[in-house]
């Protein structure tokens, strides 16, 4: 028993020597005018509907449905080019001229083949009417309307081949009605939209098929992102895109921010990249944009929508202990520190989830010298 007795106050006395445990208590007293002090500053929870998951690099590209090469159908020399890179053309609109003999000899064959079947027509006609009659005997009928039929083929033809030189309906039509033969090609602008490139000057000569013109029609863009393949299983289709500005579009040391467009994951790719591990993830921009250019890489942040209650507060309103993120929410007697579930950041924010209503007060600064009171190494005297 007297041994029990001297040993008591010693072990008393290691109790009052050991440094406070976190979790005993998560309460910090502390008076307004010592808050004021240490720098304390007060604000409100930010509920938020939509969290980030991660950023990637993305690249701009043009849906190729929206892009078009256009290129000499006919090879010749080129006489005028009509448009420059950067302007905008309209569907049909003449973009370039070409002289091509080539077309001459098209022009030629087909105007021989329409003279042929315009005889032709007119010897059917006749012996339909000869043959209805009574006149002339069926084989004849049968000679004629055969020979017709063929020399039908043989001018689509050769007004197809004019087609796919480049000439019009109108155009071959004129030619018909006035015999009148021209080595000079119009080359139209197949959609409506931007001139992206021009690899050729005028005075050049050109072989069949030569790039003359990219066009693309803006109206709608593509992202394209490479993502982690451990990180794909977290995405899906729908998701939002968010592109950041240019870090030089803003001032120095500030966050770029986010410009006003938003895009939609499409597609989810189902090859993994072999040279770095990456999956194509495709999100889609509509509506016409200023802010961002094809073949401009930039980065980009991915949302999703959160079914729990979350909440956004500054970076400087979360202190670091133990592993665990907290929050320091006043109450009466000072402030409690309250644990938090860090979801994401996003610039000088951090998206979390915690036992909050969202209509706490907390302290948006001086979360240093709080957890310093905290943990016992400040006084709230």
């Amino acid at each position: 028993m007297a041994n029990g007795l001297k040993r008591l106050p010693l072990i008393v006395g290691l109790l009052i020597l050991s440094p406070p445990a976190l979790a005993l208590d998560n309460t910090i007293k502390l008076s307004a005018e010592h808050s004021n002090n240490l720098g304390v500053t007060l604000g409100k929870l930010v509920p938020v509907t939509q969290v980030p998951i991660l950023y990637a690099p993305a690249k701009i590209v043009v849906p190729p449905a929206h892009e078009y090469v256009v290129s000499s159908s006919q090879a010749g020399l080129i006489t005028q080019l009509a448009a420059a890179v950067g302007d905008k053309v309209k569907q049909g609109e003449v973009l370039a001229t070409l002289n091509s003999p080539d077309l001459l000899s098209m022009q030629q064959l087909f105007l021989k083949a329409a003279s042929e079947l315009g005889l032709s027509e007119m010897a059917y006609q006749r012996d339909k009417k000869l043959f209805d009659d009574g006149v002339i005997p069926e084989r004849r009928w049968q000679e004629t309307h055969s020979q017709y039929t063929a020399l039908q083929a043989v001018a689509n033809e050769h007004q197809q081949l004019l087609e796919i030189a480049g000439m019009t309906r109108a155009e071959i039509d004129t030619l018909r009605k006035t015999r009148h033969l021209s080595g000079m090609l119009a080359i139209h602008a197949p959609i409506t939209g931007v001139v992206l490139e021009r690899p050729v000057m005028a005075g050049t000569r050109v072989d069949n098929l030569t790039p003359l013109y990219r066009i693309a029609n803006l109206d709608e863009l593509w992202l394209e992102l490479n993502i982690p393949q451990e990180r794909i299983g977290e995405l899906k289709i729908g998701d939002k895109v968010l592109v950041e500005k240019p870090a030089d579009s803003q001032t120095a040391g500030q966050h770029p921010g986010a410009l006003p467009i938003t895009a939609h994951i499409t597609l989810l790719g189902q090859a993994v990249n072999p040279d770095n591990q990456t999956i194509l993830v495709r999100a889609a921009i509509k509506g016409a944009q200023t802010d961002i250019r094809p073949g401009q890489r930039i980065n980009t942040q991915i949302i999703q929508p959160h079914s729990q209650a979350v909440f956004a507060v500054p970076n400087t309103a979360i202190a670091q202990q133990a592993g665990k993120a907290y929050l320091f929410v006043q109450t009466p007697e000072g402030f409690r520190a309250s644990p938090i579930t860090v979801i994401g950041k996003q610039g000088e924010e951090t998206t979390f989830s915690g036992d909050f209503t969202g209509s706490e007060t907390i302290a948006i600064t001086g979360a240093v010298a709080l957890k310093a009171n905290w943990l016992g190494l400040g006084s709230g005297e």
